[in-house]
Formats: structure tokens, C-alpha cells, sequence
């Protein structure tokens, strides 16, 4: 073989395995494990046991990597169907469906079981129902019911719950408040993302409120909604002793402007408002987290 044929055979190798790493969506999976790592750090009663973090992070990104990657599989017929996503290895041809099934669903089942060997069974278990969640609930519903947000709220609060648990052994109260918080912020996030794209969602069948919404009074009800729900479970941390004042007073602020980017989105239902909405939600959650890992109430 010659040089040239190596180095052409090389790159399409170099390809597939880019291929293969966009499946998992990458930037998706840091955002789980930075709020697992968060959870974990809430829960940790003095010294963090390091190495049993990383037995969970490896655990998790294996299995959100996997689900993330099934994920495309189920939806590749509808993902040809939108501009956003109409490029992907799957529906662009660049890989095949069986690569992408064996693929996601071999780490996705790595992670469960190395979760649950490594870390306990109860943490597979926490996994294990994100996993199904994701998969056999949220995904088929998008074809179905505007809950389909709801539903798909629930597996991606869970993360934190996989840090506390690995850090606890039990589902206390802080895991439940931590899973509340992500499972609010979602709604303003997700209901934003579809404001945007309803054309594009539509195209595709999926039911997101924006498209059986037309007007989008319903719409801006649960954005707004949302944000003051939100608003009022982020102080929860402070009051059950998560963390300290410093955390209270920056959710009370980082609350306030999220939920006044959400009436403001009601008010003028415009793409603009829609894009500072999305824009306040990647900037609320991250720096939320933020002040929860800094000023975490000493045990």
C-alpha cells in the first residue's frame, strides 16, 4: 500500500472516530458531570473520597455518553428532517444505524454496570433510570404530547442525584432539592430552545408546546411559571443547611434576572427575547452551581 493510500485510509478513520465522538455529544456530557461532581460535593461529609469520584464520573460519562448516542439513533429518521440537526453522522450517511446502536448501547450499559460494580448499586440504579427515562419515555413522546418536556425534565435532573448518592449512599433531602432545581431550570431552557426552532420542530413532527401553541400563550405561561418556581426552590439550599448566605443572596439576584428574561419573553413573544431567555439560562444554571460548590456549609 502506499503512502498516500495509508494517510487516505487514516484520515477516514480520523473521520469515523469524530463521527463517533459526536454521537455522545460531548458538550452535553460535561454539563452532567459538572452537576454530578456538584452533587457529590454537597454531599460529601468532610474530605472527598477522590477516587471514588472518578469511579462515578467514569461511570456516568460512560452511560450519558451511550444514552446521547442511542438517542440518535431512535430520532435519525427525524433529525434528517430539521436544518439543525439534518448533518449529523447518522443522518447525513457518514455512519450507519447499527454502528451507532452497537456503539451507544455498549458504553451505555458499561456505565450502569461499572456505576453499580465501582460505586453501588444504588447509584447504577439512579443511572439506570435516566438511562431508561431518556430513552423509552422522553424520546418517543416528542412525537406525541407537549409533556414530553416534563418527562424529559426528569432524567436530566438526575445527574446530581448520582454525585449525592455516591457521595451518601441514601436520597436525602439535598438530593431531592438538587434534583429540583435542575428539573426547573429545564423547563424555561428547553421551552426557550423551542421557541426558536418551532419551525424547524414541526417540520420533524415534534410536538413541543411552541408548535401546538400557536399563539404562545400557554408557552409564555410556563416559562414564566417556571422561572418563579425556580426562583423560589434555588434558595431551598441555604435553608436546609446546603449551603450559606452567600449562595442565597447570588440565587435570590441570579433568580430575579432569569424570571425578568422570561417575562420579558412573555411580554414581547419575539425570536430576540426567546434568544436572551435561552442566553440566561446557560448563564443561570453554571454560575448557580458555581456558588453551591463555593459556599457549601461545612459539616
Amino acid at each position: 500500500m502506499s503512502i498516500g493510500a495509508v494517510d487516505v485510509a487514516l484520515t477516514r478513520e480520523r473521520r469515523r472516530a469524530v463521527d463517533f465522538v459526536a454521537l455522545t455529544k460531548p458538550r452535553v456530557v460535561v454539563m452532567v458531570l459538572v452537576t454530578t461532581v456538584v452533587g457529590y460535593h454537597l454531599g460529601s461529609a468532610g474530605a472527598a473520597d477522590h477516587l471514588r469520584l472518578l469511579h462515578t464520573l467514569i461511570g456516568t460519562a460512560l452511560a450519558a455518553a451511550g444514552t446521547l448516542a442511542l438517542n440518535q439513533f431512535l430520532e435519525r429518521e427525524v433529525d434528517a428532517l430539521m436544518e439543525r440537526t439534518r448533518l449529523r453522522p447518522l443522518p447525513d450517511g457518514r455512519l450507519q444505524p447499527i454502528e451507532a446502536l452497537v456503539f451507544g448501547a455498549l458504553i451505555a450499559v458499561a456505565g450502569v454496570l461499572y456505576l453499580t460494580v465501582a460505586v453501588g448499586l444504588l447509584c447504577g440504579l439512579v443511572t439506570a433510570a435516566i438511562v431508561g427515562l431518556y430513552l423509552f419515555a422522553y424520546t418517543p413522546l416528542k412525537l406525541k404530547t407537549p409533556l414530553c418536556v416534563v418527562v424529559g425534565a426528569i432524567p436530566g435532573a438526575l445527574p446530581p442525584v448520582t454525585g449525592w448518592v455516591a457521595a451518601t449512599g441514601d436520597l436525602g433531602v439535598g438530593a431531592w432539592v438538587l434534583f429540583s432545581i435542575l428539573f426547573l431550570w429545564q423547563l424555561p431552557h428547553t421551552l426557550a430552545i423551542a421557541r426558536l426552532y418551532r419551525e424547524d420542530y414541526a417540520r420533524a413532527g415534534i410536538r413541543v408546546l411552541p408548535v401546538v401553541d400557536p399563539d404562545g400563550t400557554s408557552t409564555e405561561r410556563q416559562i414564566v411559571t417556571g422561572c418563579f418556581a425556580l426562583l423560589a426552590v434555588g434558595l431551598l439550599p441555604t435553608l436546609i443547611g446546603l449551603t450559606g448566605p452567600v449562595y442565597f443572596f447570588g440565587a435570590l439576584g441570579l433568580g430575579v434576572g432569569f424570571l425578568g428574561c422570561g417575562m420579558a419573553q412573555a411580554v414581547s413573544r419575539t425570536a430576540p427575547a426567546a434568544r436572551r431567555l435561552l442566553f440566561a439560562s446557560l448563564l443561570y444554571l453554571p454560575t448557580l452551581l458555581a456558588l453551591m460548590a463555593f459556599d457549601k456549609a461545612r459539616f
